[in-house]
């Protein structure tokens, strides 16, 4: 037999790095193992090697790594870019502030509106300007430019942006400044939003650059330092990363424009619970994934991904709600549409001013992590909750390899929760899981009952390292009674992207009054997307046979000043005409907005996602996990659930034991990679993919209510 090569998939998230490996012979391993947050590519190299050991392989076995990672959204949170400029048409500096001229909350007079990413004084006019036809009104000064870029090096700028009016229609004069730049400043590093967003909208054209260039140097940096690493371990494969839309692109590509992968990090399990859920019939379903640092939920569509053109990124909860504006920076690419809450495993528990628990969004993260680490924190989280309330195991996490110390656990809910509020241990521990299961809740609703969803129709599929453990309390809040917790749910994410497909995004803008389109016209752009598309796709090696073009528009009623996007197929346009574009939008807008009329609808972008179809997406109906999670030993444990509000003495088995029975709650059980928590009156059993089938009793709903 010849040796075997493997996949390697890489989830960087803010508590643990988890990596899956997709052997040649169908089996799938993985591995969990501590952030490196000073260094993220570290904990990368060291767990590959582990991993790779353990399989008796090396570097060089690796076919191709798939990489998911939070360090764009880690680094805006922190705010952690580079020293950052702009350089716009004369007149237009201030359009960051400006934004949309709005607030996310009505009268919330303690709202603060977030700091620009470029500093005032760093954002520089140019004489310049295009008119809204495409024709030159005034000519680039391109001595004005060469100041600009002089005076920007001079104050220690490392990365800006260049954004012009009106360069979405014509892109000259942005173009020349761009390429001016680059040849004068060498050092400097220059995004131009003809490059990175070709997209009317001056607001949105502008932040999207802007966050584009604040992210370059630390991705850059990262991404450089990472591949550098690998291939002196010995590794030639070459590195994909997920995109914010769920598909794939090039290292080299996101180097160049990180913005669309912001949010790489959550975008894995998603699409592993895509798959997953047409696998198991389950195509109205929703992705509820928790780790150690935050919690994140998007909803599956007749077996589809929901996707937005845009979202705000925020401190607190961020998600991209059409509704909820000016809260965030803004960045108008195509993302999953992901609600995001600071409510994980590491998440700090703690009082406010007001004598009021609190949990979250601050968190322990990996360094130095919970109590029960014993790595030197000794403020409460909700693991230690679940250390003391008996859900986690008192000694072991991870298959035996996490040491746990349930006296450290104990001393810090003591000490911050329970003694300070008057309560007992098992209260104050079972109040901060509670708080944090109507966190987490509450985001759920937001893409759900806030797009006009019913969760009650749904069922839940949970992951995460510590979404198996909340799952339910989390479903019965909202009504729901079947919970999937998929196999190796632990490293979800990382296992959902060997199921995503190689992805190209292209927009052509098309501004027109759709009844004053000629069919040709959008047949014309379309055939143009198409070519470019194709050629994309062909140079990353794949053939016409692997090819998904899937097409769509902007459009809006006349007037408005925000679109819904439409899927379309280009065939029907090309034999029925334009009629069937307007037909799909009103209908949209019905759905959308519960109302439609008979006003003029423009058209304002055509869109395309190339995908490029893999064929060696991971197997999830197979269920090979290869985790060699140490077997539970059928014990009894006394364990806190939250529907009796007391302890109860619970059975402790493998998860494996659902391959053999159901198993009737109050049970808890263990993996490697996650602890599942089966309450009383409820049922586990597994099904055809191998994952854990938690079914709700309805009375459980009924008492919730």
């Amino acid at each position: 037999m010849g040796k075997h090569t493997v996949q390697i998939a890489c989830d960087i998230g803010g508590t643990f790095t988890d990596l899956v490996a997709q052997v040649s012979d169908g089996q799938a391993h993985v591995r969990k193992i501590p952030s490196t947050p000073n260094s993220p590519g570290q904990a990368v190299i060291k767990g590959l090697q582990q991993l790779l050991d353990d399989l008796h392989l090396s570097f060089s076995d690796v076919t191709e790594m798939v990489h998911g990672t939070t360090v764009g959204s880690n680094i805006i949170l922190q705010k952690q870019g580079g020293k950052t400029g702009l350089i716009t048409t004369q007149g237009f500096r201030d359009v960051l502030e400006i934004g949309r001229i709005r607030t996310p909350t009505m009268f919330d007079v303690a709202w603060d509106k977030p700091v620009p990413l470029v500093p005032r004084r760093y954002r520089l006019e140019v004489v310049e300007r295009m008119g809204a036809d495409g024709e030159i009104v005034v000519p680039l000064d391109e001595a004005s430019v060469i100041a600009a870029g002089a005076r920007l090096v001079e104050e220690g700028i490392e990365t800006t942006a260049v954004c012009f009016l009106h360069s979405c229609i014509n892109s000259v004069h942005e173009r020349r400044a761009r390429d001016l730049l680059r040849e004068s400043f060498p050092s400097l590093r220059v995004t131009a939003s003809c490059d990175v967003l070709p997209e009317i909208k001056e607001y949105e054209r502008t932040s999207t650059t802007v966050v584009n260039a604040y992210l370059l140097p630390g991705m850059q940096r990262y991404l450089e330092s990472l591949a550098k690493e690998l291939a002196h371990a010995g590794m030639k494969a070459p590195i994909l990363v997920i995109a914010s839309s769920g598909g794939m692109m090039k290292i080299e590509t996101a180097m160049a424009k990180p913005v669309f992968a912001v949010g790489s990090g959550p975008a894995g399990g998603v699409i592993g619970s895509m798959r997953l859920a047409r696998l198991v019939d389950c195509l109205d379903a929703i992705a509820f994934d928790m780790g150690g640092t935050t919690a994140k939920a998007s909803i599956i569509e007749g077996g589809d991904l929901t996707i937005t053109s845009e979202y705000e990124f925020r401190d607190g909860m961020s998600t991209p709600s059409r509704f909820i504006k000016g809260g965030g920076y803004m960045l108008k690419v195509p993302a999953i549409d992901i609600a995001e809450v600071g409510a994980g495993g590491g998440s700090i528990a703690w009082i406010d001013e007001g004598g009021l628990l609190q949990v979250g969004p601050i968190s322990a993260g990996a360094e130095p992590g919970p109590a029960c680490y014993a790595l030197g924190n000794e403020r409460p989280t909700v693991t230690d909750a679940n250390v003391v309330l008996g859900v986690l195991n008192p000694n072991s996490l991870a298959g035996g390899s996490l040491p746990i110390d349930a006296k450290c656990s104990i001393k810090a809910i003591d000490r911050h929760i329970a003694d300070p509020l008057g309560l007992s241990r098992l209260e104050a521990a079972a109040g901060v899981r509670q708080i944090i299961n109507v966190a987490m809740a509450r985001a759920i609703r937001s893409v759900t009952i806030e797009r006009g969803r019913d969760p009650r129709d749904m069922t839940l599929f949970a992951f995460g390292g510590s979404g198996p453990a909340h799952a339910v309390d989390v479903a019965v809040l909202l009504g729901i009674t079947k919970v999937i917790v998929p196999v190796m749910s632990g490293v979800f994410s990382a296992v959902g992207m060997l199921g995503a497909d190689v992805e190209h995004n292209l927009v052509q803008n098309l501004f027109r009054e759709l009844d004053q389109l000629e069919t040709v016209e959008v047949v014309d752009v379309i055939q143009y997307l198409r070519h470019e598309g194709a050629l994309r796709l062909y140079n990353d090696g794949f053939d016409q046979s692997d090819f998904d073009m899937r097409f769509s528009a902007d459009m809006h009623y006349l007037g408005q000043s925000s679109e819904l996007t439409v899927g379309f197929d280009p065939i029907e346009i090309e034999r029925k005409g334009l009629g069937s574009l307007s037909t799909a939008f009103h209908a949209a807008y019905l759905e959308t907005y519960g109302y439609q009329n008979n006003e003029t609808v423009e058209l304002v972008n055509i869109r395309l996602s190339a995908l490029g179809v893999r064929q060696h997406r991971v197997a999830f109906a197979e269920g090979n996990a290869g985790v060699g999670a140490r077997e539970a030993t059928g014990a009894m444990r006394e364990v806190w659930f939250e529907s009796n509000r007391q302890l109860m003495s619970a059975k402790i088995y493998p998860r494996s034991v659902v391959d053999t029975g159901a198993v009737t709650g109050p049970a808890i059980l263990e993996a490697y990679d996650t602890t599942i928590v089966v309450p009383p009156r409820c049922v586990a059993h597994n099904d055809a993919c191998g994952s854990v089938v938690i079914d709700i009793a309805p009375e459980l709903i009924g008492d919730a209510a």
